[in-house]
């Protein structure tokens, strides 16, 4: 075994960890926000380094073979050690300016809430929080964070899958008391939604959420989420919304859930000149942070 090959090959070895928990590469590959083909290229890669069969396929899914099992440990190893890292960094009391980027969701439903707890620990630390729902920029853009929607495509940056969520419809009784509850996703036809405007929807991932649904007539288009769920808890139409807005609301009860659930996963951006600050890291061990006690409270979001 190339022991120095395996320990420099980080991306292959955090993908067999992600597939030894998880036991099926697609559940891999959408957690590390990666498809089937590159989380199988990784396995192939290490199985080479190591010359052993890493993973066996059983009717229960994939699970460790006993060689795995030596990588197995050794990629918890520098799993542990990188949180380790991390968590040093974040200790102690840090400052500066952070500028962080993100869509409107994301800011008021996670980054606010951690941020203003994280901030009583790090008081000479300043946060600026610009809201925008839009594709990472790939030239420098002034932000030292970015939380984008699906996988980023940003040169010399550290991207990250942060948290996954899910789009699903959803609508208030009353409206659905007097505008027929659909049956089936045919049925959507004849009730308006409340979206992003769609020629201006540059998100792929939302873009392809949309794409998955019948023709719909225009409910109350927005650039802004909050008027998405507003809208739809005023009864203008049925609500295509995060699923971590809508299900607090005991106004809106899911609609067609078994039938169509988008899933989209949040990705945190930092740019090379950032990556090296502990502001940022301290700012980014809080979002996870916070992200993880979300997932434990509830079904839903997953974490990264």
């Amino acid at each position: 075994m190339d022991w120095e090959e395996l320990h420099s090959n980080l991306p292959s070895l955090m993908t067999f960890l992600t597939v030894a928990r998880l036991g099926r590469f697609t559940a891999a590959a959408d957690s590390l926000g990666i498809n089937h083909a590159t989380v199988s290229r990784r396995i192939n890669a290490l199985e080479k380094i190591t010359g052993q069969r890493l993973l066996l396929r059983s009717p229960a899914g994939w699970e460790i073979t006993t060689e795995g099992r030596q990588v197995f440990e050794i990629a918890e190893e520098i799993e542990h050690s990188l949180a380790k890292l991390v968590s040093e960094q974040t200790d102690a009391a840090v400052t500066g300016t952070v500028r962080i980027g993100a869509p409107e969701a994301f800011t008021g439903h996670i980054a606010v809430p951690a941020l203003a707890h994280m901030q009583d620990h790090h008081p000479g630390l300043d946060l600026e929080l610009f809201t925008s729902t839009q594709r990472a920029r790939r030239n420098r853009s002034g932000l030292d964070l970015e939380i984008v929607v699906g996988k980023p495509q940003v040169p010399r940056s550290w991207e990250h899958p942060l948290l996954q969520y899910h789009l699903k419809l959803y609508a208030t009784p009353e409206y659905l008391k007097h505008h027929r509850t659909p049956a089936r996703l045919a049925d959507l036809k004849d009730h308006r939604l409340n979206y992003y405007v769609e020629a201006i929807l540059l998100v792929q991932d939302l873009d392809a959420a949309l794409a998955k649904l019948p023709h719909m007539r225009t409910g109350i288009s927005s650039t802004n989420v909050y008027a998405h769920l507003t809208a739809t808890l005023e009864g203008a139409g049925i609500g295509l919304l995060p699923d971590f807005m809508a299900e607090p609301h005991p106004g809106l009860v899911s609609v067609l859930e078994t039938e169509f659930s988008y899933a989209a996963t949040f990705w945190a951006v930092v740019r090379q000149e950032s990556q090296r600050n502990p502001a940022v890291a301290t700012v980014y061990q809080a979002l996870q942070d916070y992200a993880e006690k979300l997932h434990s409270h509830r079904e839903g979001p997953t974490v990264m």
